[in-house]
């Protein structure tokens, strides 16, 4: 008898996320459960597909949430980079709302410059802030996600497949 692999989930990390709507269409045309997950009340569609999750307004609450469910199948939308290499290290596919993919090889290096710029703001040093969120990003980041759902579906499948057909 062959064991069921769980549901692949798309996690939000909703407060500041700006391609929720992206995400929804993604997650309903292929019918990928979402959390959309967020330190209080935010408005979701109706379907039953999208879940609102209020994590309570404790420091860190929605990240915990988050980063205490996401495993291996499962894809974490993020632009909170300690948030993104708990998710990581748990096997889950990470990206940004930029589109950009955090993986195993890349998060150590981004993890270390966003302390780097913590630590220079900190300091007084003016480093501005993040660049402003295009159309390109948008579209960066559809294609990231639709490829990364496709992806996890074909490992599944080949998982589930009977070996030696």
């Amino acid at each position: 008898m062959t064991e069921a692999l769980p549901t692949t989930r798309i996690y939000v990390d909703a407060d500041a996320c700006p391609v929720k709507d992206e995400i929804y269409r993604v997650a309903i045309r292929f019918g990928v459960p979402v959390s959309v997950v967020a330190g209080n009340f935010i408005r979701v569609p109706q379907d039953p597909l999208i879940e609102r999750i209020a994590a309570g307004s404790g420091m860190d609450a929605a990240d915990d949430w988050i980063a205490e469910r996401a495993h291996d199948g499962d894809v974490v939308i993020t632009a909170d980079i300690p948030l993104a290499s708990r998710c990581v290290k748990a096997g889950a596919d990470v990206i940004a709302p930029n589109g950009r993919p955090f993986t195993e090889q890349s998060i150590g290096m981004t993890l270390a410059m966003r302390n780097l710029m913590t630590d220079l703001r900190t300091s007084g040093e003016i480093t501005g802030g993040p660049k402003s969120f295009s159309a390109r990003d948008r579209s960066t980041f559809l294609s990231t996600l639709d490829q990364t759902i496709r992806r996890i579906q074909r490992r599944r499948a080949e998982q589930s497949a009977p070996s030696g057909s």
